[in-house]
């Protein structure tokens, strides 16, 4: 029975990734058949065994073993992503960012629940820039939006929309509550507005009659007001226990130049009032957002039912937040530009290039996010869960070579010249050579307290014995036979390379300065061959992406 639901994940392994491995199915093994655990060192023997003769198949003898078994596939309950009210190819979601940073992994959670759950019912999924604040939006931002959902994978229906272009839109429908006696200008201070709206007190301005109401919306509109000297607010409940209700901005006037409109328009709408506007007319059915809305979900409605426009569903879901880490742009703007970190491409960021930079693979990102589908419970995983979710994709598929940290020069006494000749990857047939003589170096870390007559084993190559390893390191040749004990990789030609690795940006909430360290040593030289963006595995070390040939840097993934 093991060997059969081995060989059934190996030949399901191998059609995903083009080739498998023992650990990437000992825990779907495990899953199926728990007993498999009791004995780790048969299961793992076995699964090496199976997965070499899988690697081996052609790919139709592949595709005819496969057809003999059946995989369960999770359903849509499974996964979280169930939505109310929605029927078979009628749902229409939209992802609506501001554009006024660059996107982050936050983004990217709303953007896959988005996408995925378009696809899921047949619907549709829109793109929408929510660019109504002209004092902080920037086309730079709208580009690095696209080109960050370009990466991730994921495709919007139709052309992008931006809510700036209705602007004239939002004007009519303001008029239309203010007629109707549901909004009203206000020019009190707004240290008075406060005051009044947390003892539920109406200012004088709520009292005026609707005549005089179109008239200060008119003086707003031609610019008889300065900035911040009047806002539009909603007609609500004061009383209400729920503060969002009570007499929210609809509009303001700011006086900056919209980086799409121009200086044609002065004053602006807020999110409340644009949001479920643009929902309701764009034919969105399901408006998903972060709870942090909660609150604001009554207003929500409240305007559509006041207009007389149709209402979505909205869904609520938890916002990712990760343990020393500070996702929102309010956060990671400081930091550029205070010129803590490099850049928006930081790989110790959590935004999308700088995610990208760090080797995390769009669909390490997907699988992340995705697994708290729609939850509303607040939680805060480390960057670990993701790297994981990283190191399955990669382990399969990145080609294999040798970093040496802190080198340490070894001649290796009665060392034979040869080639040695080691795999690119350990279930690929491509290797890679070098010519070899008695010159090597290793990693300081594992060579120091080795003893005199100490016999470790040049990684792929053979055995060398410690000869006097105090002031200097002496070795000599100790053969050519398999054997238990430590394994180093090595370097013959000395190459330079430096990898960043990127750790926690926060620590207790504080900046961290330490927060990345940089290790120089060699690598071999066939990383020369490679171009900026490739992944490898440093064998012993870790998945690193090389970020720069001159000089040669790799940035440490996971």
């Amino acid at each position: 029975m093991l060997t059969e639901i081995i060989r059934k994940h190996a030949l399901r392994n191998r059609k995903q990734y083009g080739a498998t491995n023992p650990r990437s199915i000992v825990g779907k093994v495990i899953a199926d058949f728990p007993d498999a655990k009791k004995d780790m060192k048969t299961t793992m023997g076995e699964a090496a065994r199976i997965c070499e003769e899988v690697n081996a198949l052609s790919e139709e003898e592949l595709e005819e073993e496969l057809s003999k078994y059946t995989f369960e596939e999770k359903k849509k309950e499974e996964r979280g992503l169930v939505i109310p009210n929605a029927e078979e190819g009628k749902v229409v979601t939209r992802f609506p960012p501001e554009p006024s940073g660059y996107p982050h992994i936050g983004h990217a959670k709303a953007a896959f629940l988005d996408y995925e759950l378009a696809k899921r019912y047949g619907g549709r999924m829109l793109l929408r820039f929510d660019d109504t604040n002209p004092e902080k939006e920037k086309p730079e931002y709208v580009d690095a939006i696209k080109e960050g959902l370009e990466w991730l994978g994921i495709s919007c229906d139709g052309e992008p929309t931006y809510t700036s272009d209705n602007m004239e839109k939002f004007y009519s429908y303001a008029e239309n509550l203010i007629a109707a006696g549901k909004a009203y200008v206000c020019t009190c201070p707004s240290e008075k507005v406060k005051e009044g709206r947390e003892h539920g007190r109406p200012c004088a301005c709520r009292a005026l009659i609707p005549e005089e109401q179109k008239s200060r919306w008119k003086k707003m509109l031609e610019g008889s007001y300065g900035g911040g000297e009047a806002v539009l607010r909603y007609m609500g409940d004061l009383a209400s226990a729920n503060t969002a209700l009570r007499d929210p901005t609809l509009f303001r006037i700011i006086l900056f130049a919209h980086y799409r409109q121009g200086e044609q328009f002065r004053v602006w709408p807020s999110y409340d009032f644009a949001g479920p506007i643009m929902d309701s007319t764009e034919g969105v059915t399901h408006a998903l957002r972060t709870k942090e809305y909660e609150l604001r979900k009554p207003l929500y409605f409240a305007i559509l039912r006041d207009l007389g426009l149709r209402e979505p569903e909205l869904v609520e879901f938890a916002r990712l937040s990760i343990k020393n880490t500070k996702v929102g742009k309010r956060h990671i703007i400081p930091l550029v530009k205070g010129g803590l970190v490099h850049g928006w491409d930081d790989p110790r960021l959590p935004t999308l290039r700088g995610l990208r930079r760090r080797g995390i693979l769009p669909d390490a990102i997907r699988n992340f996010v995705l697994s708290f589908g729609l939850k509303k419970s607040e939680s805060e995983p480390g960057w670990s869960r993701l790297l994981t979710e990283n190191r399955k994709l990669l382990d399969p598929v990145a080609p294999h070579y040798f970093f040496v940290p802190n080198p340490v020069k070894v001649m290796v006494e009665g060392a034979p010249k040869r080639t040695a000749k080691m795999k690119v990857h350990p279930n690929k047939d491509e290797h890679r050579e070098y010519p070899v003589s008695e010159t090597f170096y290793l990693p300081r870390a594992e060579i120091e307290g080795m003893k005199e007559g100490e016999v470790f084993r040049l990684k792929d190559l053979y055995n060398v014995r410690i000869i006097e390893n105090m002031d200097e390191l002496k070795a000599g040749y100790a053969g050519e036979e398999l054997r238990e004990g430590k394994k180093l990789q090595w370097v013959s030609e000395p190459l330079a390379c430096e990898i960043w690795k990127p750790g926690d940006l926060f620590l207790n909430g504080e900046y961290n300065p330490e927060s990345m360290d940089v290790e120089k040593g060699y690598a071999e030289k066939a990383v020369l061959g490679l171009e900026p963006g490739a992944m490898v595995q440093f064998e012993r070390y870790g998945f690193c992406r090389l970020d720069s040939k001159e000089p040669l840097r790799f940035i440490y993934s996971c």
